[in-house]
């Protein structure tokens, strides 16, 4: 969109914020970079410039603004809707890739050479790899400077900085501030827990959070997640450690508590919350596109920025499908729970009554298949898929190809459409998976006076693309009595 000069100035004169995120602005005669939405008086046309990434304004040599501050804004939801390489490049990015494993730990992910990737990412970002890392570490070394009373030297380095002295200049050069002055002006929390981080997720309005919300809460497994105190909360594992999460809608950001064994996994954490809630979408993309459908209009006028529920481990959640198959959520949660409990690694939760990780595939793949409770078969695919993922054999992280991946998914014993389309969306983060078989949308599409055969449904879905598995969404809320059983 950077590219459209004019779009882009009515979005910064009328101050949108639907587009914070799609774009920033450059003011060449203050050396700063904006927001679309920043509240100063917009700068004239002739000195604005616009850079589609924070890293490639900072690579050109701007500053963050010091009032809309630019780097906290919503992420492009271009990373979440798209299929191709760049997409996948930028969400391994802001899972902290680049940081854990280099340029060339990425583009072993992808499949590409780190050449390839440089140019794709330069042509379309303005910005490389390492460029794009070095803004998200900027922009981690922040929220810890304003968020904790660690010593600047602890934050360098959980922020991924390799020296003292980097993190400093870097500091300095992206907010024009040192980190001590950017500790000044930080608002002081008095009620503030050591060991704990209290941030605020941004999204783009509208945003509906009921269907997030209860769902997470209707399906939370006991001991890896649970809904206290009007927060969902949930324990993760992640790169360096783990992590206890508390998450609270609020009218104009999430809340968000996180306590991490190892402050190296902010990024990552704050990456995956914000992936599970769908935060970088474009609510306002997709209800234009789906209202235009006179049978869906009236579900999106009465609440619209409905999002998708999705994960933040790809792999617990495919386990957690298959363990849904055929059964009631609540025979799902019970079987989950006891995988937890005899498998799970323990975690100590002060404030609340979490109590493991789910478990790793490596640790369910020893699992002896007799000691679970169901039907022969969904053992045979329990095991099989569990045992494909701890050897590396099936890849199911946020650098996957989506439609290989569902094919390579409808492969494995067991795994009908529905199986793989459900963990398409909820996973993968397909935003055009559509799940023709499952009962509840073949309820709500009769009451809706929709075909209700899967081949047909499917065919009359063809308008609602790209963003099919938000039609999921509001069709489910359609339904008033509860899915019992989910097909495989």
């Amino acid at each position: 969109m950077h590219t459209d000069t004019e779009r882009c100035v009515r979005a910064v004169q009328s101050k949108d914020a639907r587009f914070d995120g799609w774009f920033f602005t450059a003011v060449l005669t203050t050396g700063v970079y904006c927001r679309p939405s920043c509240p100063v008086v917009p700068p004239k046309p002739e000195n604005m410039v616009f850079h589609p990434s924070a890293a490639a304004c900072q690579q050109a040599g701007f500053r963050a603004c010091k009032r809309c501050r630019p780097d906290t804004s919503p992420g492009s939801p271009e990373w979440n809707h798209r299929a191709d390489l760049v997409a996948r490049a930028m969400r391994l990015i802001a899972d902290g890739v680049v940081d854990r494993e280099g340029v060339p730990g990425l583009a072993a992910r992808l499949g590409y050479s780190t050449r390839q990737i440089e140019r794709q990412l330069l042509a379309e970002l303005g910005a490389g790899p390492l460029a794009l890392a070095r803004a998200q570490r900027a922009q981690t070394a922040r929220l810890l400077i304003e968020t904790t009373a660690l010593p600047m030297a602890q934050i360098a380095f959980a922020a991924g900085f390799s020296s003292i002295r980097t993190f400093n200049d870097t500091v300095r050069e992206v907010f024009a501030l040192s980190p001590s002055d950017l500790r000044a002006r930080a608002p002081k929390n008095p009620h503030r827990t050591p060991g704990a981080l209290s941030l605020r997720l941004p999204f783009r309005a509208p945003l509906n959070p009921d269907n997030l919300f209860g769902h997470l809460a209707a399906t939370a497994v006991p001991g890896v997640e649970e809904w206290r105190d009007g927060a969902y909360r949930r324990t993760l594992r992640l790169p360096y450690g783990h992590g206890i999460v508390a998450l609270a809608p609020r009218p104009d950001h999430i809340a968000c508590r996180l306590t991490l064994s190892d402050l190296r996994d902010l990024p990552v954490a704050i990456s995956r919350c914000r992936r599970l809630l769908d935060l970088d979408a474009d609510p306002v993309a997709v209800d234009d596109q789906l209202r235009a459908d006179p049978v869906l209009a009236p579900l999106v006028d009465k609440a619209p920025g409905r999002r998708v529920p999705r994960t933040v481990d790809e792999e617990e959640f495919a386990v957690r499908a298959v363990l849904g198959q055929q059964v009631s959520t609540a025979a799902a949660r019970t079987h989950a729970a006891r995988l937890v409990t005899a498998h799970g690694e323990s975690v100590d939760d002060p404030e609340g009554g979490l109590t493991h990780l789910f478990p790793s595939p490596g640790a369910l793949a020893a699992v002896d298949p007799e000691t679970l409770a169901m039907p022969r078969t969904r053992r045979t695919t329990f095991t099989t898929l569990v045992r494909r993922l701890a050897e590396g054999e099936l890849h199911l992280g946020m650098e996957s190809d989506w439609p290989q991946t569902r094919e390579r998914l409808l492969a494995l014993p067991g795994f009908g459409p529905w199986t793989a389309d459900v963990i398409a969306m909820r996973a993968l983060g397909d935003p055009d998976a559509f799940l023709p078989t499952d009962l509840g949308i073949r309820r709500a599409a009769r009451e809706l006076g929709l075909p209700s055969t899967p081949a047909a449904l499917t065919a009359r879905a063809a308008a609602w693309r790209p963003w099919r598995a938000y039609a999921v969404q509001y069709l489910w809320a359609t339904d008033s009595h509860p899915i019992n059983f989910l097909p495989v």
